[in-house]
């Protein structure tokens, strides 16, 4: 499994529309081969934004590269430009490898 993510530092009174586009937007990640979930976490608000995480899982990292190559990709980003006064600087990629995976076998 491969998990990418974005940290977004949103700006002090810009949580709601922030939220309200992620909440709204059309989402193709469920037609991606190689797509497993996605998550968006909200963090702590500290002094000079409230941070924000996207959180995707993958088969594996071949996947996530393709669809970084694909038009469900270039469709997801398209309008992102559009969104700059909401954040604290440009959203920090972080990719990993997984390289343990511990769950409970009954699913609670």
């Amino acid at each position: 499994m491969y998990i990418a993510m974005n940290r977004f530092r949103v700006l002090p009174g810009a949580e709601q529309e922030f939220e309200a586009l992620w909440l709204n937007r059309e989402s193709r990640l469920q037609d991606v081969p190689g797509f497993v979930e996605f998550h968006m976490l909200k963090g702590p608000a500290s002094e000079g934004h409230t941070l924000y995480a996207s959180h995707t899982v993958w088969r594996d990292h071949a996947a996530f590269e393709a669809w970084t190559r694909s038009e469900a990709f270039r469709a997801a980003h398209g309008k992102a430009g559009g969104t700059r006064p909401l954040y604290d600087g440009h959203p920090q990629f972080e990719g990993f490898n997984v390289i343990q995976t511990i769950g409970r076998e009954d699913g609670a």
